[in-house]
């Protein structure tokens, strides 16, 4: 199994690997250019307590945040749980009851349906708050139909709502060029739609961001991509300063906003750091996953996207076909995992997701999917997701082991 790994990792490393590359570099002078643009200084790691007001270190990492994506505001906060909670206060902040919330990118991920309503009853979803909710499903192919967008935007329509990653779908993530299209085509149906993009998994994976291309709002969790695998928790919202500011509002209190919110000393050092090292750390995430999708389709799985396909997301998926098999992979990553390697996952039901699922992930902040981790919700035909990875090395380690320990399958 060593050999087969080498053999393709050299294949890799003469393609696919140079243009990535270019990617990071542009990336992290970006990056670079948003720090020295913003005079960031020592001063600036230091936080607050309290009330959080004159906060001038968090003033200074949301303006770089809105500087790299090119944005008039950002809000980046400890106080997010979850990128699902960032997103769900993106949209209450957005929409009012009687406005209609149009998911352009099919059924959005399991975390997302009881924000909305689809499932549960009188917790205070977008459809307890009257805001009505329809989507627009992928075409025949598993893309986006923008060529039906028109048909599904109404005059109550007030937010498009565009899901970049695959979620626990069997599809493509929404690459740059393709976003660029769908918004042209919504502000062709209607002008003053508010476009936000569940940007989770997918920053720095392109030159371009999904501000770039038309998106009015960007939210994504810091314990993914952004947060280059040392910041604890939190999320961000980058995007237009209206948005924003109502976003912060129902985050807070209307009233409050970003002037409140007290970040400490701590967290601010490693949102800095963290986002300063996102562009590298997110690059060994995809060439992990990149090697990984070579090696099992020529073993014979089916794989999406494939080694040589354009990649917008962190997020591998392998159709494993049988339970028995997802399962030995999720543990066998587990082995290889720096925290937990002991433990052995199993599947069990988990907050927020329809099926049970298996989640295997030995990561230094919990939850952490920058971090090397598998999941699959157990349901046919038994997809495994598998993301992240610090250092392109422990993937490569990983994956070895993997196919060493799940011969028996092979």
């Amino acid at each position: 199994m060593l050999e087969r790994v080498l053999e393709a990792e050299k294949i890799l490393s003469e393609t696919v690997f140079k243009e990535l590359d270019k990617i990071e570099f542009a990336n992290q002078k970006k990056v670079l250019d948003a720090f020295i643009e913003n005079r960031v200084a020592e001063h600036h790691l230091k936080g607050t307590t309290g009330y959080g007001h004159n906060d001038i270190g968090r003033e200074a990492l949301e303006n770089v945040y809105a500087s790299i994506f090119h944005t008039e505001s950002a809000l980046v906060r400890p106080h997010f749980a979850s990128g699902t909670h960032a997103l769900a206060v993106g949209l209450f902040g957005c929409l009012s009851p009687g406005d209609e919330m149009v998911a352009i990118v099919g059924k959005p991920y399991d975390t997302m349906e009881e924000v909305i309503g689809l499932r549960g009853k009188n917790q205070g979803s977008l459809k307890d708050w009257g805001v009505s909710y329809k989507q627009l499903e992928l075409n025949d192919k598993k893309e986006v139909d923008i060529e039906n967008i028109h048909k599904i935007i109404s005059s109550k329509s007030k937010v498009a709502f565009v899901q970049r990653s695959r979620g626990y779908d069997w599809r493509n993530s929404v690459n740059m060029s393709q976003l660029k299209e769908i918004c042209q085509k919504l502000r062709e149906v209607k002008e003053d739609i508010i476009i936000i993009t569940d940007n989770n998994y997918g920053e720095f994976t392109e030159a371009l961001e999904p501000t770039d291309v038309g998106a009015d709002m960007m939210i994504g969790s810091l314990i993914k991509n952004a947060g280059g695998g040392i910041v604890p928790c939190g999320a961000f919202i980058a995007g237009k300063a209206d948005l924003v500011e109502r976003a912060a509002c129902r985050l807070y209190a209307p009233g409050i906003g970003r002037e409140g919110g007290a970040v400490l000393d701590s967290y601010l050092r490693l949102a800095f750091q963290g986002l300063f090292i996102s562009p590298h750390v997110t690059m060994q995430a995809v060439k992990g996953a990149i090697l990984a999708a070579k090696v099992f389709e020529e073993l014979g799985f089916e794989v999406s996207p494939r080694f040589d396909e354009r990649r917008s997301d962190i997020i591998q998926s392998i159709k494993f076909g049988k339970p028995k098999i997802l399962e030995a992979f999720c543990k066998s990553i587990q082995e290889m995992s720096p925290v937990d390697s002991y433990v052995t996952p199993v599947p069990d039901s988990v907050p927020g997701y329809e099926s049970n699922v298996i989640m295997a992930a030995g990561n230094f902040i919990e939850g952490s999917t920058i971090e090397l981790s598998v999941d699959g919700p157990l349901r046919e035909p038994f997809i495994g997701y598998l993301q992240g990875g610090l250092t392109y090395n422990h993937c490569k380690i990983a994956l070895i082991h993997s196919l060493e320990k799940m011969s028996a399958f092979l």
